[in-house]
This record gives C-alpha cells, structure tokens and sequence, in this order.
C-alpha cells in the first residue's frame, strides 16, 4: 500500500478482485475502499448479504462474490463512491463498468466518452450503456459504461 500513501492513487493489487470466471458470470461489484475509517452504508443495504465488515466497524469490507448479483445499491450508497461493477459476460470482447457518478449533467445514453483509470488519465473511449437513478440511489446515480473488455478492471471515471 505505499504506493497509495506516496501518490495517493490506487492499484489493482490494494484490494480483492472478482475472479475472471465470477466476472463472465455477470455483473458483479469491486470494493476498493482502502481508508479503515467506522463506515457500513455497503454491508446494511445489500439485499443478499454479500458484503460483510468482520469485528470492528473501521474494518475493510469484504465481498463474496458468489453472493453478490450486481445490483448497484451499493455503489449508490457508499459514501465513499468507492464501489464500482464489472461485468464480462458480453459479446465481442466487451465489458460493462459501473461507477458512481455525482456531477451534472448527467452523460446520456448512447453517449461516446473517455474512459479514466484512477490516475484520471484517459485510458481509451466507451460509451453510456446505462443511466440508473432511482430513489434508492439517494442522488449517487450509477452510469454504465460499455469498455474494451481489457480495460474493465482499470476504467474508473469517464470525461464527456
């Protein structure tokens, strides 16, 4: 984790990934909360229980994969926006990510953007597959990203 403390950003190998097979199978989240700080908004609203926080609050939360179905709540109610899905399950060598998005306005479907990692570089183009914002999102609305599927487990952010 030094490397996060020095430069403040994020590596694939700070936290837990699906596996590439659970990752086919369908839409399932990627956790990379790193800061151990009391936060539980993950653990309490999923539906399947997927996501635990073992002893202590300030404990990272950790993912059963085979639990989790995709659902978003989630990553609408991290505080954090520290929750993102990844699902390979499409054709043609693409990929869906889903990231928290708090700006506006909001991308529209259809949409061409760039694809940041979580250095905030442009890393190649997707498009807006999907905009989900319900109630329950509580004003956290996810935008679903079709990517090249070899970027799936790196596209953070997009830029319009």
């Amino acid at each position: 984790m030094s490397g996060y403390l020095q430069n403040g950003i994020l590596k694939l190998d700070n936290f837990v990934i699906p596996s590439q097979a659970r990752r086919k199978k369908g839409r399932v989240i990627m956790i990379e909360c790193v800061q151990e700080i009391p936060c539980n908004p993950c653990a309490t609203i999923c539906p399947k229980g997927a996501i635990t926080i073992e002893g202590n609050i300030t404990n990272i939360p950790q993912v059963d994969f085979d639990k989790c179905n995709g659902c978003g709540l989630c990553i609408a109610n991290c505080p954090g926006l520290a929750i993102f899905s990844v699902d390979e399950s499409l054709p043609d060598n693409k990929a869906e990510v889903g990231i928290p998005f708090e700006f506006k306005p909001l991308p529209e479907v259809g949409e061409k953007v760039n694809l940041l990692n979580r250095a905030g570089e442009v890393i190649g183009t997707g498009e807006v597959r999907k905009v989900r914002n319900p109630k329950s999102y509580d004003r956290t609305p996810i935008i679903y990203l079709l990517v090249p599927q070899e970027l799936s487990l790196d596209v953070r952010f997009l830029k319009k």
